[in-house]
């Protein structure tokens, strides 16, 4: 039957709109106190969070950063950097490890009590009214107090308590005097490295399940492990098998790590933390009373100098500021480091760590990966460099995995390099690239692939390196005395 009248149709458009990857995007593995949460996220499970009100509602939140070292990553990242969004993995499952916690009394103090941080917020925490001092603790429906009608639970960092608050409405606002409560606490003595180790094997799951890919993995407090940081190393070469990003890693500032500047390369050595996608920190840093792995500021950092150079990776955070006030060890020892030790540090042993000089305040100081300096490749041994190549790879895997499986034609191949060669060229007129390109080369593409459906592009690009030496010659040119004196 014949289709009569005026028709319009649609083709697809032969370029397509690149995806690109947000870079600076962190991947945090470790411990938060979850039983305080209002909102806790699962356990082993992804937890993407854009702010801090929101890593509070589904972490939780301590000052007791040595358990729980997620706290530390939220506090810098959010209340410090201001970057986000950043994904969570935490380890700590709080209805599984627990144990039954001792009963005690506790005097009621303007309708409240205090009881420890650690108490878990179930159906297992009873709170009773005692109305004598040698009264008898048998739990009886006359002296049970029930939650929301008697009584409401909040969790408080500053007071590193849990606080259970009598409600105005309850029998017992104006008469108690003293609660009796029972229930289960945390209990931390089954996590070690090789939970870690399971939460970094999680971030295969981050495109799943919260659409998100990191580019940045950090273990706060445990990326000193040498297994754990290869693991590390080993997830940054290929999340999902596709992606790339980087590992921060700590070299261990406690007293059975490195105290010294001086071992800092046999320490870097013996951990093996020598890959190309580890950018491996020393030491720790404070800001007041708080103590911070470098890695988790220098997380904080990259994504902040990211976002301001629109997500593209390609500038260092080398004598950018960091949110600190001096350097030290794991116990607080302060480490006053000279110029001419962070040049060994930063230079000679492919450290990051930090400088105060040149009344710049503190800033982060180093520009090579692990590698440095053994591998002396130039786009792997250069943080920004390196960064490059990972984010330019990132973007073209998800521009164009819908193009996977269509048939290979002359317009398909030619909507692919269009697609690159446009993209390349904004990349190289904003001066975040020196120059680019996308090339289909016949020598790389024998007859047998092409029929066999395999193309290959050969992507050119250089990222421009940091300028981390800029020399003056100074000469006396006598001339000018002649031309200053004569008539």
């Amino acid at each position: 039957m014949a289709n009569l009248g005026v028709h319009v149709y649609e083709q697809a458009t032969s370029l397509s709109t690149p995806v690109v990857t947000d870079a600076g995007i962190p991947y945090v593995v470790g411990v938060a106190p979850s039983h305080a949460a209002s909102n806790p996220g699962k356990a082993y499970t992804p937890v993407l969070c854009t702010s801090w009100t929101e890593a509070v509602e589904k972490l939780g939140f301590s000052y007791d950063w040595e358990t729980y070292t997620l706290c530390e990553f939220m506090y810098s990242h959010f209340q410090l950097f201001g970057c986000q969004p950043v994904i969570f993995c935490n380890v700590f499952d709080h209805t599984r490890m627990q144990k039954a916690g001792e009963g005690r009394d506790y005097a009621v103090l303007e309708h409240r009590i205090f009881i420890p941080f650690g108490f878990v917020h179930d159906d297992k925490l009873l709170v009773t009214c005692v109305k004598k001092a040698d009264s008898d603790k048998v739990i009886t429906a006359d002296n049970l107090l029930v939650e929301d009608e008697d009584y409401s639970v909040l969790y408080d960092a500053d007071e590193d308590a849990c606080i259970i608050e009598l409600l105005p409405a309850s029998d017992y606002y104006q008469t108690a005097e003293t609660l009796h409560v029972e229930g289960q606490v945390v209990e931390f003595g089954q996590i070690d490295e090789k939970d870690i180790i399971r939460g970094l094997g999680v971030i295969d799951e981050c495109m799943t399940v919260v659409g998100v890919i990191p580019d940045l993995i950090c273990a706060p407090g445990y990326s000193h492990l040498s297994t754990v940081a290869a693991v590390m190393a080993t997830k940054a070469a290929g999340i999902n098998g596709l992606f790339r990003g980087k590992a921060l890693i700590d070299i261990d500032s406690g007293p059975d790590g490195c105290t010294e500047y001086s071992s800092l390369t046999w320490h870097k050595n013996k951990n093996n933390f020598i890959d190309e996608n580890q950018v491996v920190c020393w030491p720790m840093v404070k800001l007041g009373d708080y103590r911070f792995h470098l890695s988790t500021q220098m997380a904080g950092l990259m994504a902040k100098v990211d976002t301001e150079n629109a997500g593209c990776p390609y500038e260092s955070p080398s004598n950018k500021a960091l949110k600190i006030d001096g350097c030290c060890l794991a116990d607080g020892t302060e480490v006053n480091l000279t110029w001419e030790q962070v040049q060994l540090i930063a230079g000679s042993y492919g450290i990051v760590t930090a400088l105060n000089f040149m009344s710049m305040g503190w800033v982060a100081k180093g520009n090579y990966v692990g590698c440095y300096p053994a591998n002396t490749d130039v786009k792997d041994y250069f943080i920004p460099v390196s960064r490059v190549f990972d984010w330019v790879g990132n973007t073209l895997i998800r521009t164009f995995w819908s193009k996977l499986d269509k048939p290979m034609t002359r317009r398909l191949i030619d909507s692919i390099l269009d697609t690159c060669n446009l993209w390349l060229a904004g990349l190289v007129s904003a001066e975040r690239l020196l120059g680019a390109r996308a090339e289909m080369l016949a020598e790389e593409n024998p007859l047998l692939d092409l029929m066999a459906g395999i193309l290959r592009i050969h992507i050119y690009i250089t990222p421009p390196s940091p300028a981390q030496e800029i020399d003056f010659t100074l000469e006396y040119d006598p001339d000018y005395v002649q031309a200053a004196l004569s008539e």
